[in-house]
């Protein structure tokens, strides 16, 4: 009997979105209304090599037994009582309501081993995931069903969760398989038009597989290809040139540019291509902003450096431009390329693998809190009104990209000079060179702010 697993949780937070991306299609009906799915539906999914039956079922609603509603709700229990294993999903962007913690009461008395799911987590929507702590459901996962980040942690959840006689059906890929580990790194190649975006597909390719010219905006489409470098997997997406919106102003452009955003959202690493003969204008630091604020890590594929004289002063001058432009990366990778002579191409990809590397890292929280001290005694925090700010202790909630919760009190009053101060020395320190980072503020409950006098 295969494993069979229940998607469950309040109306919208992503359950039949995750349900068509683990069985491979789209079966289930996904709409940004709550409540479309209502009876529950079965197909065979895989993750990794792993296969099982899923279930996926109607959101969780306090509602009257005799109403619709309530009889959707009978439905989820009853797939909860077939299932060997629930998924407990969550949205990551609203953080946990009554409602999830009603129902993760429910779920926790069936019985059932349980792996709780923060969805919606991809760029800054993974800043509430600890909150399903509080849940007391086990260790939240964060993941975006919709761009299939997260899937690898999914992955060993079930492959290591404890399920009895039931669990003998969940095994591990066999030789040869593809698992979580060995998935594709997503890489999309981005700038503006006729930067050489094409050129440099085809490089690292090793053939004319994109169409290129002299002429701005001959690519439309963002035209992924499969490739490898030295052994590792690669997604790479070739994107149209992103020009001021200002100057949109045609349907079809307007269509390729919204292909060239979606695919930085669905990337993991994206290169952006700049122009070595007119480098950082205006629009490559809004595109690399943009990149930022996806959540993305970012490397800048500085081209046609064959054309530039006086290269060694000219590099040294970009890398203080580049600096300057852009201080919410500090310590962004710069390599200088030829697309066209395909030189330092090598270079240019190591630079991509170990940005991915860094994005996905993890720090111990001993080690967080060692380096907190640290820094609170070098540099306290101010006192607004008085009022002294108490940081406690941190943690890393999350990863792709680095997340990183301080608890302190006063939250709201820690002003943003100071937040800086610990993302530039995160990054110093701990070794994020360019690497978005979020740190999030949360504040701390007096457990005496209730109690009266004596």
């Amino acid at each position: 009997m295969p494993l069979k697993i229940a998607i469950v949780g309040r109306p919208n937070v992503g359950k039949s979105t995750l349900f068509n991306r683990l069985v491979g299609r789209k079966v289930a009906l996904v709409d940004d209304r709550p409540g479309v799915t209502r009876d529950r539906r079965t197909g065979e999914g895989s993750l990794g090599g792993l296969e099982f039956a899923l279930i996926d079922t109607a959101g969780l609603d306090d509602a009257d037994a005799s109403s619709l509603e309530g009889r959707m709700r009978r439905q989820t229990e009853a797939a909860i009582e077939e299932a060997d294993l629930c998924l407990f999903m969550v949205d990551a962007r609203a953080g946990v309501t009554p409602v999830d913690r009603h129902f993760a009461a429910i779920v926790r008395r069936k019985g059932k081993p349980v792996i709780v799911l923060a969805n919606k987590a991809e760029g800054r929507g993974g800043e509430n995931v600890q909150e399903a702590y509080a849940l007391g459901l086990g260790d939240p996962i964060a993941i975006s069903a919709e761009h299939g980040e997260g899937l690898d942690e999914l992955y060993h959840a079930l492959l290591s969760a404890s399920l009895g006689e039931a669990g003998e059906d969940l095994e591990a890929p066999g030789e040869g398989e593809e698992t979580a580990a060995h998935r594709p790194l997503r890489l999309a190649i981005i700038g503006r038009p006729n930067a050489g975006k094409s050129t440099l597909v085809n490089a690292l390719l090793g053939e004319e597989r994109m169409l290129t010219g002299p002429e701005a905006g001959i690519t439309r489409d963002s035209i992924a290809t499969d490739w490898s470098f030295e052994g590792q997997p690669i997604k790479l997406w070739d994107t149209a040139g992103l020009r001021k919106k200002a100057r949109v102003h045609d349907r079809l452009e307007k269509l390729s540019v919204a292909d060239a955003l979606r695919a930085i959202r669905f990337s993991e690493v994206v290169i952006l291509v700049v122009d070595a003969e007119s480098p950082f204008e205006k629009q490559d630091l809004q595109i690399a902003d943009l990149v930022e604020q996806e959540g993305r890590a970012l490397v800048v594929a500085l081209n046609k450096w064959d054309r530039v004289e006086n290269k060694q002063a000219r590099l040294r001058e970009l890398q203080l431009t580049l600096s300057e432009s852009l201080p919410q990366l500090r310590g962004l990778p710069m390599v200088a390329v030829s697309a066209l002579r395909r030189q330092n191409l090598d270079k240019l990809m190591q630079a991509a693998v170990s940005a991915y590397a860094l994005w996905n890292r993890r720090i111990a929280t001993s080690a967080l809190n060692r380096w907190l001290e640290e820094m609170v005694e070098r540099h306290p925090p101010p006192a607004p009104g008085g009022r002294r700010i108490k940081i406690r202790y941190m943690t890393q909630s999350n990863a792709r990209p680095p997340t990183f919760v301080v608890f302190c009190s006063n939250a709201k009053d820690l002003p943003e000079s100071y937040t800086r101060y610990l993302v530039n020395g995160l990054r110093d320190v701990f070794g994020f060179p360019g690497i978005p980072i979020r740190l999030v503020l949360r504040q701390t409950k007096n457990p005496y702010a209730s109690r009266g006098r004596a």
